[in-house]
């Protein structure tokens, strides 16, 4: 649909199959996005001979030992273990501080230990994860782990997208998304930002309405952060990019409290690059006046946790608040100065209760927003100085704020020592709302830099009002997560099962048209070439300027809606230990998805079976974990979130007007207007949105299938000398179906009419509908007789390509585990992600609207649009790591070098460069008369970006004081991130193609100083 807007390794160490080298026992179940580990091995074989594990959140589990000498303690909660042999109730054998790693098992063994009647205690002996070897032979998917202990290390940015960059695959977004509360988004292995899931201690908390991120836990208060970036189970889906889970840390046996202040100051900030013309009369011409963008922050941030009743209750609560100030100066099409400033409060809190040996309860609670506050001021680009105040760019009111309030409980029970029972239920409440700022009494100026210049001798003209839209005030959401998951494992089967439902509640969604209820939209075309379509074959059509081509639209949009979802999902998954060597887990997956419009009429209902198949296989080459070589094929459906409704089942507005002018006024608004003839004698949509209410049974095509991805994974992984370990892995990726809308109308109409319906009997179609692109499809259109016609539209009806999305990679890593002295991971990746459509959003535009892209909407912008889409990043080369320079001080470092992302330039239609059919603006594959897929146009810079920080912790404080400086871009590379695409057309090529959007950020300093106790 045509855009409504446009804006601004494995780290993990050896966590082997649950059975002692060479005698094949089963590993506990693990899930993909759980909360948990598990504890297995070998011991002597005998009767009477157990296992107790006992952690210091007082979880204490006894198991036998089975006859062929294996044990098994799954479902764990992370945290620090000693694990005890014992016989005939006596210990005979331990071992202390065993660490588990979410998602994975950790190996102990007591083979070699003598089963006699005294203790032989080894508490002095470290057996932790970090010190077993580093090849986890059971694990098929594509897993980063990073633990709290490697996150006060490394020197990153402390949101959860920061931390998934290191893993291999994962690229920032485009700048132009953002999650809740304005953090950047990442993109996973060639998918779009909306297509990751987000969990926090198990529940899903991607944001509802978009997918557009979801909410995390305050830095400090992340036990350990797993990055999935496929080839992970059937217990979870929803997701056709990557999986963000975070586990949140616990209290203990101990009392630990601690305290952070970091600090960004402006006097450590390089300047940005200013952003200049790029072509035309104007080139050379500043544009955007950045070097005096800059802002400064302070973190501070607190935890305490520990035991309320020792071995039984304990609580752990965190805080964080980040303050940002800063200074903002629009371009010349928007002079104004910003004076910025965020508050970005974080807070956590969970509560374990230990009810008895074999049932524990997590109550768990998070929050994050956003309050956001900016006076701006009018700016000169002449005198290059600050001018009147204008007002609030949102005002000052409790109402401005974003984010979510999250609480989750999660009951687990041991029910025997092999089955286990997990449920967790939690809601999510969200707020939206950013009030108006500005003079909302004028309407907003679009696009002044089409402003005819015999009006502007001064220069663009604008106004007090910077924002064409309005939010709903009241709008707000819910989100509630039903999980229930049952583990049973069965000699060398571990089999899991369960159930994943989800609902969503999106009350007063949508936004209205600012100031006046219109907005202005400057354009110039060819003087005799119809703005939009051609008579008598376009049923949107509006005749040409004449004159010198220059026109104004009156622009109207509004969505306003409560609407729900509602989606489903059961599982079974087995993973079968077929012998000493090898593994096979195998599992399958259905999903059902239902979207309801306002009135609560289902208009997309995917409840029919959609299997997702899962298959891995893991073989121990050797038998010794020294060398796997895994495999991996799955299936993997996207739903679609809430905010579909708005535009393709709601009442939605999107109008334009078109007149000539004799003249602007001093805020920007035409005079002396003229209407240009239209097919419908006054405002058009192309889309057909006239904000009538839409049947849900015309909302979406009649056999309109979801969205699903295949994937395909082979790799190794090797252990190569003391504490190293290398390997490769192969992804491919291919998007086999996917939604979006088409809006040509027409083309239904004239497959009906071919058809042999009587055109007199068809009904008004509204545009926007549903479909699955690349195939046909079968839409039900009304007619005259209260009734409707189910009408099959071919691919080749439309004018249409296949549909393509495909992504291949190959990984090649070497890995050194921490061994007190230092860590370090070498990735690189060589990856493409290639075809015509990029997925839910389009990054070269900007365009936000989830599955409701300017793609597919009729066949002239999808000629030419198969190249390299906007995520691929051809060379990746990751480097990070630790080194204790001396026993108080530790140095950090994380390098990044990455291929630019491929530059698109768009323009009108072929040779003639005009807008046929619906008449888009400029959003063709097309360049000055030339076609131009994705790519043609280059691709941005290369990136270099290294960061290093340096901790000095004194012996004087015992360690517990810690002083850190970390210095981003060290060597201040600024390089465009993301250009301005749209060429425009012959008759007004636009000023601003060329000119960036987006740059690297410049060097910077961080100052910390925190305290642990």
């Amino acid at each position: 649909m045509n855009s409504r807007q446009y804006r601004a390794a494995s780290l993990g160490r050896r966590t082997a199959l649950a059975l002692a080298i060479g005698l094949g026992s089963v590993s506990g179940a693990v899930f993909a996005q759980s909360t948990t580990g598990s504890i297995f091995g070998q011991a002597p074989e005998g009767a009477g001979q157990t296992i107790t594990v006992t952690s210091d959140t007082g979880v204490s589990r006894t198991v036998n030992v089975d006859s062929a000498g294996r044990y098994t303690v799954g479902s764990l909660p992370l945290g620090n273990y000693k694990v005890t042999l014992n016989r005939d109730g006596a210990a005979v054998d331990s071992r202390s501080n065993v660490t588990l790693r979410v998602g994975s098992g950790t190996e102990v063994a007591f083979a070699g230990a003598t089963a006699a009647s005294q203790s032989t205690s080894l508490e002095g002996v470290t057996v932790s994860a970090n010190a077993l070897p580093s090849i986890d032979v059971s694990a098929v998917d594509s897993r980063t782990v990073i633990t709290s202990e490697q996150l006060a290390k490394l020197p990153l940015a402390r949101t959860a997208e920061a931390i998934a960059l290191l893993a291999p695959g994962a690229v920032g977004g485009s700048s132009f998304f953002t999650g809740p509360t304005g953090n950047a988004l990442v993109s996973i292995a060639g998918s779009a930002v909306t297509e990751n899931a987000y969990y926090i201690n198990g529940f899903n908390t991607t944001d509802p309405l978009s997918g557009f991120g979801g909410i995390t836990l305050p830095y400090g208060a992340i036990d350990q952060q797993e990055i999935l970036a496929g080839g992970y189970g059937a217990a979870y889906g929803r997701s056709a990019g990557g999986v963000i889970s975070q586990v949140g840390k616990r209290g203990t046996n101990e009392w630990h409290f601690g305290a952070q202040v970091l600090w960004e100051p402006k006097g450590t900030k390089a300047d940005q690059f200013n952003y200049y013309r790029q072509v035309g009369a104007q080139a050379g011409q500043l544009y955007d006046e950045n070097r005096g963008d800059k802002n400064w922050r302070t973190t501070y941030a607190a935890y305490a946790g520990g035991p309320l009743i020792k071995d039984t209750l304990y609580v752990f609560v965190a805080a964080e608040q980040e303050r940002r100030e800063g200074e903002v100066t629009g371009s010349v099409a928007a002079p104004f100065v910003y004076h910025r400033t965020y508050k970005n409060p974080k807070l956590y809190g969970k509560i374990d209760w230990n009810i008895t040996d074999s049932n524990i309860l997590e109550i768990t609670g998070a929050s994050n927003k956003q309050e956001y506050n900016a006076p701006f001021y009018k700016y000169s680009y002449a005198t290059k100085t600050q001018g009147d105040y204008v007002g609030q760019d949102v005002a000052g009111n409790p109402l401005n704020k974003s984010g979510a309030d999250l609480y989750t409980a999660k009951f687990t029970s041991y029910i025997t020592d092999d089955i286990t029972l997990t449920a967790l239920y939690g809601k999510m409440k969200g707020t939206y709302y950013t009030a108006p700022g500005g003079d909302v009494s004028q309407p907003a100026i679009l696009t002044p830099q089409f402003q005819n210049p015999a009006f502007t001798p001064g220069g663009l003209i604008t106004n007090g009002n910077p924002s064409a839209q309005v939010n709903d005030p009241d709008h707000k959401s819910t989100n509630t997560n039903l999980r229930i998951d049952l583990s049973w494992h069965i000699g060398d089967h571990t089999v899991i099962a369960g159930m994943d439902n989800q609902n969503v509640r999106d009350n007063h969604d949508g936004v209205t048209t600012s100031g006046p209820g219109y907005a202005w939209e400057y354009n110039k075309g060819a003087a005799n070439t119809p703005i939009i379509g051609t008579l008598p074959t376009d049923s949107a059509y509006v005749a040409a300027p004449g004159g010198q081509g220059y026109y104004v639209a009156r622009y109207v949009y509004g969505t306003q809606a409560s609407v729900r979802t509602k989606q489903r999902a059961q599982y079974i998954e087995d993973s079968w230990q077929v012998n000493d060597r090898w593994m096979v887990k195998a599992g399958i997956r259905n999903d059902q998805f239902t979207n309801y419009n306002q009135g609560g009429e289902a208009y997309l209902r995917l409840t029919k079976p959609q299997w997702a198949p899962r298959l891995g296989v893991s073989w121990d080459v050797n038998g010794d974990s020294s060398l796997k070589i895994y495999a991996n094929a799955g299936r993997y459906y996207l739903a679609l979130p809430s905010t579909v409704a708005l535009r393709s089942a709601g009442s939605s507005l999107y109008t334009r007007e078109y007149f000539t002018y004799t003249g602007i006024d001093a805020n920007g608004i035409p005079q002396g207007l003229a209407p240009i003839a239209s097919s419908t004698g006054g405002p058009i949509s192309t889309n057909r949105e006239y904000g009538i209410p839409r049947d849900p049974k015309t909302a979406a095509s009649k056999d309109i299938k979801s969205e699903y991805q295949d994937e395909f994974i082979l790799g190794f992984d090797a252990q190569a000398w003391a504490g190293w370990t290398y390997g490769a892995k192969a992804t491919v990726r291919k998007l086999r179906n996917s939604i979006d809308d088409v809006g040509d109308g027409d083309a239904i109409v004239n497959a009906a009419i071919a058809s042999g319906i009587d055109p007199d009997t068809i009904g008004a179609i509204q545009g926007s509908y549903l479909f699955n692109p690349g195939r046909a499809n079968t839409f039900v259109i009304p007619n005259t007789n209260g009734g409707y016609y189910d009408v099959k539209v071919t691919n080749d009806d439309f004018g249409f390509p296949k549909s393509k999305r495909n992504y291949y990679g190959l990984e090649l890593y070497l890995d050194h585990a921490w061994d007190g002295k230092y860590q370090v991971k070498f990735d690189y990746l060589y990856s493409k992600s290639y075809g015509n459509s990029e997925g839910q959003v389009r990054s070269d535009i900007g365009q936000v609207d989830v599955s409701a892209t300017v793609d597919w909407d009729y066949s002239y912008v999808m000629q030419y649009a198969g190249g390299e889409l906007a995520n691929s990043r051809k060379h990746q080369f990751k480097v990070y790591g630790s080194y204790q320079i001396a026993p108080e001080w530790l140095a950090s470092a994380n390098v990044l070098v990455a291929s630019g992302s491929p530059i698109s330039c768009l323009g009108g239609y072929g040779t003639a460069q005009n807008a046929p059919g619906l008449g888009y603006a400029s959003v063709y594959h097309w360049c000055g008369g030339v076609p131009s897929r994705p790519g043609d146009a280059g691709h941005t810079p290369w990136l270099y970006t290294l960061t290093g920080s340096i901790e000095y912790r004194p012996d004087w404080a015992d360690k517990k004081l810690a002083f850190n400086v970390t210095v981003f871009n060290i060597l201040d590379q600024r390089k465009e991130t993301q250009l301005y695409t749209r060429y425009g057309t012959s008759a007004a090529v636009n000023p601003r193609y060329d000119v960036p959007y987006y740059q690297t950020t410049p060097r910077y300093a961080r100052f910390g100083i925190s305290y642990d106790f």
